[in-house]
């Protein structure tokens, strides 16, 4: 086991690490005092694109812990940033299933946002965006199935086949997806874990060495599998969806396996100062 030093930044995970729904995790106060007293960056890279940059310092606040807006980047931010890189926003039209985390970053960088039954050759979208959908229907299900089949490009803001929550583990935006390729035939192209893209964004923002940064996450198959594509160490802590077994069955694995964020606060004040 590598010892924990050398560190410059780090890019956390927030569903399974931080909280579980809207139940925080034990220590979590604790543990954002660590990283300020130790004046190290970070950035809160989650896969769950339901949610904007506000709402997720809000969340936050609600729980305690005072983060800034740029300290935040969801899978809905790195796909409309990835997108912006790409095409031309003013002239591209996009169709979104997701919630207001999905659809605001395209907004915010001039995407126009095609809506229900906009199928027609002057109107249908030139991309479908896919995100975690609370308000999810047959009719979102179907403009999306026709925009693809008419030929849009199939962007997933993340592949996450299960959500873990307050309530137990549900189903992620993974499933919206495999519905919609069963459908279609069409694979989506994800941004967020595995895929190093948000990471290499995360990076971006932190300003540090891939070397010298850490990624935090609970599952072994995004978070995990994500840092070992971006070439970065990482920790799993144990209080989200992957287990002990889960990594011992795998060919990779993470730097650090740890019980959760208490755990990760300790090694955090065991830095040399």
């Amino acid at each position: 086991m590598q010892e924990f030093n050398d560190v410059r930044g780090l890019i956390i995970d927030m569903d399974g690490v931080l909280w579980h729904g809207d139940r925080a995790q034990t220590g979590i106060g604790d543990f954002f005092q660590a990283l300020r007293n130790r004046q190290l960056p970070f950035v809160l890279a989650t896969n769950n694109a339901s949610m904007t940059a506000e709402q997720y310092v809000a969340k936050l606040a609600g729980m305690g812990v005072e983060v800034g807006v740029y300290e935040i980047l969801t899978s809905g931010m790195a796909t409309a940033l990835y997108l912006a890189q790409r095409y031309q926003p003013q002239s591209t039209r996009v169709f979104v299933i997701g919630g207001i985390g999905a659809r605001q970053p395209l907004i915010d960088l001039g995407f126009t946002l095609t809506g229900l039954n906009d199928t027609e050759p002057q109107t249908r979208a030139h991309l479908v965006v896919c995100g975690m959908d609370r308000e999810l229907s047959w009719d979102k299900l179907a403009t999306a199935t026709l925009n693809l089949r008419a030929g849009a490009h199939f962007i997933g803001t993340n592949g996450d086949m299960s959500l873990p929550t307050e309530r137990g583990e549900t189903h992620g935006n993974g499933a919206i997806l495999a519905a919609l390729t069963a459908t279609t035939g069409v694979k989506p192209m994800i941004i967020g874990k595995p895929e190093p893209i948000i990471y290499r964004q995360a990076l971006g923002l932190l300003n540090t060495p891939p070397e010298r940064t850490i990624a935090i996450g609970d599952r072994l198959d995004t978070d995990i599998l994500g840092a070992v594509r971006t070439g970065i160490r990482s920790l799993m802590v144990l209080s989200g969806v992957s287990s002990r077994a889960d990594v011992e069955a795998a060919d990779f694995g993470p730097t650090w396996i740890v019980p959760d964020i208490r755990d990760v606060t300790r090694m955090l004040l065991d830095l040399p100062a």
